[in-house]
């Protein structure tokens, strides 16, 4: 039978129809996406499928190649590479550059500094000819990477984000990208809110460079991502804020200037924070309740979810939801630690809206004979289990 366990677990929280209460917001970009980080949810969509040119926002990806190789000990930090002449011209007026020299043997650390602080495109041709050889074959590694990770509108081109037709995307994919940056690579994520980084150039004096993120040097909990900016394109930004344990994201393009760039996007994450409320549902691998166990040593056992669960709700809307266990009980003994057991059911206004398999908790093994009669007849008798 199908048993439904609610048992004092009345949980407020609700998935509602978001994108009803975008209208509600005006940004001023051509395109532009809000997600809460830790439920997923999009609070916010202008057009996000729209075609851009990512810009400096590539810089992202590049950086991520690097960051995975790092991460599985294929490269490391003080591994060095040397300067490219093609690397070095980009280090000429007009681009954002680390300012290094032809022939420099420069540490994967400095590039990567030099990337994502000072957004050197010099540092992102000679750290991709470094890790492929060539950066049109870093540059497909960079288009793989993407799609594997389910960025379907996409393609790079370069490691910079220079002006290329062929590099372009929209700001649902570098959402994408920056949601996998920050899940998959928290340390090295820690680079993205350096407000600064000095380069001891050859040759000349060294030269300190700020962070181009206008939100890092606002108080409101900026931690990165990445600026962008082509004439084509104009300003676009890829930032993230942190409150207590919540985290935001936004990504948009087609600012006017730069003070538009800064204070539409403030404005975007500001009314995420106020106007939504993230709830917790469940902690990954923590006893959410009991279900019943039917001859077994123990009754009872623990149930739980192998990932935190959380959704985001319109403040005010809390009373409309509830959630509860539903399992094929009571479950019949011997339960193997890990066994799925059920259902964890969501519901808004009593529509389900979202479902996750739960796992018992430990190990319940079967009683002797004797034991499995006596529960028979008191089962038949009293219905006792």
């Amino acid at each position: 039978m199908i048993k439904q366990l609610y048992k004092n677990f009345f949980i407020f929280i609700c998935i509602l129809f978001l994108k009803s209460h975008s209208h509600a917001l005006d940004i001023k970009a051509r395109t532009a996406i809000l997600q809460d980080f830790s439920s997923g949810e999009i609070l916010f969509e202008k057009e996000p499928d729209r075609e851009i040119y990512p810009a400096s926002m590539t810089k992202i990806m590049t950086s991520i190649i690097a960051f995975e190789l790092l991460k599985n000990g294929e490269l490391s930090l003080d591994d060095t590479f040397t300067v490219s002449e093609k690397a070095w011209k980009l280090s000429t007026a007009g681009y954002s550059s680390m300012f290094i020299m032809v022939g420099d043997d420069v540490s994967v650390e400095d590039l990567l500094k030099g990337i994502i602080v000072a957004s050197g495109n010099d540092a992102c041709v000679a750290l991709a000819e470094g890790i492929a050889g060539t950066e049109e074959q870093f540059a497909i590694l960079m288009t793989e990477k993407a799609k594997e990770i389910g960025m379907e509108n996409t393609n790079f081109s370069n490691s910079s984000g220079i002006n290329d037709p062929y590099n372009y995307s929209t700001v649902k994919d570098i959402l994408i990208m920056s949601n996998y940056l920050i899940k998959n690579y928290p340390d090295y994520y820690e680079y993205f809110k350096e407000k600064e980084f000095t380069w001891d150039r050859t040759g000349g004096d060294p030269i300190t460079q700020g962070n181009r993120n206008p939100l890092l040097y606002k108080n409101i909990g900026a931690d990165g991502i990445k600026t962008g900016y082509l004439a084509v394109e104009k300003y676009s930004l890829a930032s993230s804020i942190q409150k207590n344990e919540r985290r935001l994201i936004a990504v948009a393009s087609g600012f006017n200037t730069k003070n538009d760039r800064s204070r539409q996007s403030i404005k975007l994450l500001t009314w995420g924070i106020t106007n939504f409320d993230l709830i917790k549902i469940s902690s990954k691998d923590t006893a959410l309740t009991e279900v019943d166990v039917w001859l077994g040593k123990t009754n009872k056992v623990g149930v739980y979810t192998k990932e935190n669960i959380f959704t985001t709700i319109k403040k005010a809307r809390k009373k409309k939801i509830k959630a509860f266990i539903e399992y094929d009980g009571p479950i019949e003994a011997p339960i193997t630690k890990d066994q799925e057991l059920g259902k964890l059911k969501v519901l808004f206004n009593n529509e389900l809206i979202n479902t996750y398999p739960v796992y018992a908790l430990n190990d319940v093994k079967k009683v002797n004979l004797f034991s499995r009669i006596i529960k028979s007849i008191n089962y038949l008798i009293w219905g006792d289990v």
